[in-house]
């Protein structure tokens, strides 16, 4: 790891950890809200107990944190799995209504504080680009051989 990843991925992979460890044991009202929202803006969750939903959430927050905070993960692999999780939260802001103001992407009031998780797509993104360009630029000095197929 870059030691110019490490503020963002502490930071980042800390807060995340942190969400997933406080959902694991919350209350049955948690659990039917946050399934109440994702649900609305995914379907397919309906069929899915809000119980297990929070608990799958909570393991899959606990996970991508995690995943962030190990040295031995690459970026370009942070990078997607944090780009893969903001990407849900940011289409659950897109699709909720009442989250946005009409027909433009800011958020209301409401929205505010899904809408915030955009910088964590902007930090999956950096460390995709800023490992797919380190590698190439090792490859290129020589210190690290070119994958082949």
């Amino acid at each position: 790891m870059r030691l110019r990843n490490l503020p963002t991925r502490l930071t980042t992979g800390g807060y995340i950890l942190h969400s997933g460890l406080d959902k694991w044991n919350a209350p049955a009202e948690a659990a039917q809200g946050m399934h109440g929202m994702a649900s609305q803006s995914f379907p397919v969750l309906q069929k899915v107990s809000p119980p297990t939903f929070l608990k799958l959430l909570a393991a899959g927050e606990m996970a991508t944190g995690a995943l962030l905070l190990a040295p031995m993960v690459s970026p370009v692999k942070a990078g997607v799995v944090l780009s893969a999780f903001s990407g849900a939260l940011l289409t659950m802001y897109a699709r909720t209504p009442g989250m946005r103001r009409p027909g433009s992407i800011w958020p209301t009031p409401e929205g505010i504080g899904i809408s915030k998780d955009v910088w964590m797509a902007g930090i999956g993104a950096g460390l995709v680009v800023g490992g797919l360009t380190d590698d190439v630029r090792d490859v290129a000095k020589g210190t690290k051989k070119a994958l082949t197929p």
